[in-house]
């Protein structure tokens, strides 16, 4: 009995992973689209998150040293930094052009289609009158 307790739960985990593990079909364009355009705004609030923390590490640091001059405590020099860049508002990209369609692969020999299309059937009802020459 004890064994089972064990083995049943590792029998359920094992197939979990193999369903979990399934190749997914590729995503379409309007997918990609949707992934690029939130990957834009997941990088533009990182500018205005980096732009915030940037103004209010200004805003501390103006504070502690107009605090320190009027405590009369004598206060380090402030340290230069770049100036804090306003990343202005979210431009959204612009939708890609359509693209023409893929050309279909060619096949190995050509076995399943013809390089023209086709203009008379491949065979006809009339005999011939000689015999079909040798190849040799």
């Amino acid at each position: 009995m004890s064994r089972v307790v064990f083995v049943l739960p590792a029998l359920m985990m094992s197939f979990c992973a193999a369903m979990v593990s399934a190749k997914l079909p590729p995503p379409s364009d309007e997918a990609k689209a949707k992934a690029a355009e939130a990957a834009a705004k997941t990088a533009y609030a990182d500018k205005v998150a980096a732009y915030k923390l940037c103004k209010s590490m200004d805003k501390v640091a103006a504070d502690y040293h107009a605090a320190g001059k009027k405590a009369g405590k004598p206060t380090p020099p402030p340290v230069t930094t770049p100036p804090c860049t306003d990343p202005g508002p979210f431009v959204a990209a612009a939708p890609a052009a359509p693209t023409a369609p893929a050309k279909p692969p060619l096949e190995a020999a050509g076995a399943h289609s013809p390089p023209k299309t086709a203009t008379a059937p491949p065979s006809s009802n009339t005999l011939r009158t000689e015999p079909a020459p040798n190849k040799k």
